[in-house]
């Protein structure tokens, strides 16, 4: 059996050697800088017999090369990646939610900008994967975040057409881009998890793409929800941002002991979202002239004549703020600007 690797690659049998197909891999640019697993056609068949679809089936077209991403490439990408086969399902409700109109994959594979794609997973299926939500969620050491983050971003590169210098035209990058991946730590919430408030039950297993543009850590020995809250806000207050410029979608990994502060004070999650939102308004002055052009351009039909200490919210409402419980015991939280001119898209995995 022949398998394709890419978009970009004619139909052939991978070969089962590691330097073989890593030299391959360098020639044709399949990889993202790490050593791949071969593709072969046992590994992919492995693969697919995890999959509820046809193999031919077209799960999306990805900008911005407009490669379709069968069920059968993405498999092909998630070998490569160093992916279990039962993380396939997850990766083609990922693939679909990147295509959705409101995530604009089309700017956030082609801009300057360093946005990554963050993966958030929820529900039962977290858990059967052992997918981390604890200490380190977002750092090294849990193969199946490293390598479901890897593989969503080689399907973006191998299908999407998003080659670094060529479409991708990110000026830095970031370390999110080879892998960005958790779940969220539903045992240690204090409220809805995420997929039960963007409308699924909690039943169901989610994934939700993100627009992230890095992280930030917050370590704050803060104890009253009030300081909190507003130490936060000011980690988000920051003049070169798009989200102030465009209005976006900032998304928080609050720690449990975080969490648990907000809950004490009686506060649910839409209090903690309009607290933020509140206390993180920015004057337009402090914005550069050319900025302050871009988000009246932007932003008028919003709020109206912009003048120099016209409140600039981050987010065009409170509820446009996400947060996400997760992460080990201590003091410390995350902030994750984002792109500004995308939002996060969640699809059920279908298992």
């Amino acid at each position: 059996m022949s398998a394709p690797a890419t978009d970009r690659a004619a139909t052939f049998e991978a070969p089962d050697d590691l330097d073989a197909i890593n030299r391959l891999s360098r020639e044709r640019r399949w990889s993202d800088g790490l050593p791949v697993v071969p593709p072969t056609a046992a590994r992919v068949e492995r693969m697919l017999a995890h999959a509820r679809r046809g193999r031919h089936d077209a799960v999306a077209r990805l900008a911005p090369g407009f490669g379709v991403a069968t069920v059968e490439r993405i498999a092909i990408n998630a070998v490569l990646a160093g992916c279990d086969p039962e993380y396939l399902p997850v990766l083609i409700a990922a693939t679909a939610a990147v295509a959705d109109p409101a995530f604009n994959l089309q700017a956030i594979q082609a801009t300057t900008n360093p946005v990554a794609v963050w993966l958030i997973v929820n529900g039962p299926l977290a858990q059967q994967l052992r997918i981390n939500a604890s200490f380190n969620c977002i750092g090294q050491g849990a193969w199946a975040n490293a390598t479901l983050g890897r593989a969503l971003r080689l399907i973006l590169q191998n299908i999407g057409g998003a080659l670094p210098g060529e479409m991708d035209r990110a000026t830095h990058g970031q370390p999110g881009k080879y892998t960005f991946c958790c779940a969220e730590n539903e045992v240690r919430h204090p409220w809805q998890p995420l997929h039960v408030e963007r409308g699924f039950a909690a039943a169901d297993s989610t994934v939700t793409v993100v627009g992230a543009e890095g992280t930030m850590n917050m370590n704050t020995h803060a104890k009253t929800a009030d300081e909190l809250a507003r130490v936060i806000a000011e980690t988000m207050i920051h003049p070169p941002s798009n989200e102030y410029v465009h209005g976006g979608e900032p998304w928080f990994i609050l720690g449990s002991e975080h969490a648990e502060i907000f809950r004490r004070a009686g506060l649910d999650k839409n209090a903690v979202k309009h607290a933020l939102w509140a206390l993180s308004k920015m004057p337009v002055k402090r914005l550069s002239s050319n900025e302050i052009e871009r988000a009246r351009a932007s932003r008028t039909p919003e709020l109206g004549e912009l003048a120099d200490d016209t409140l600039l919210p981050i987010s065009p409402r409170a509820e446009d703020i996400q947060l996400i419980v997760a992460g080990g015991p201590g003091t410390h939280s995350v902030y994750v600007p984002c792109f500004g001119n995308s939002r996060a898209v969640t699809r059920r995995i279908a298992v």
